[in-house]
């Protein structure tokens, strides 16, 4: 191997490259993610489509949903799991039952309602409410400018 193969660099083509200021602030750029406030929503599941995104965002929510099935019975829970196959037969989400250890399996086939029951336990814990909180604390005038994180339920 000979030349860039062989991990050659050209070190007078890379000195020739005129050097350019740049602000390393305007480089680190990305778009935020908006969080949405999903907190007691109830989607309308018409369609398959529905059906799929709603469970998508179950699936990223954290806090317990509740299933009601097509038979009536409800399950609440942490929904930890799902395995989208080609028909709503063949998908599944898996749950732990809020009083419960046990894994719950539910096809996607079996759901008739979904309910953003539980309370979203990471809402309002982004960077910006933290400095927030920072900065009221030190306007105060407080001492002890640690923040520590609530009980949760």
């Amino acid at each position: 191997m000979t030349g860039k193969e062989g991990g050659h660099v050209d070190h007078a083509a890379a000195q020739a490259t005129p050097h350019v200021d740049v602000n390393p602030d305007a480089l680190e750029v990305a778009p935020g993610t908006a969080h949405e406030r999903l907190e007691g929503w109830i989607p309308a599941l018409a369609s398959e489509e529905e059906l799929r995104v709603a469970l998508e965002k179950a699936f990223d929510y954290r806090g317990d949903v509740t299933i009601t099935r097509k038979d009536g019975s409800k399950i609440e829970g942490y929904l930890f799991d799902r395995r989208t196959g080609s028909s709503l037969r063949e998908s599944v989400v898996r749950l732990y039952p809020k009083n419960s250890g046990e894994k719950v399996t539910v096809s996607y086939a079996e759901i008739g309602a979904l309910e953003f029951s539980g309370r979203d336990t990471a809402a309002g814990k982004s960077w910006e409410a933290w400095m927030k909180k920072y900065a009221e604390k030190k306007a105060a005038g407080e001492k002890d400018l640690s923040l520590h994180p609530e009980m949760l339920e």
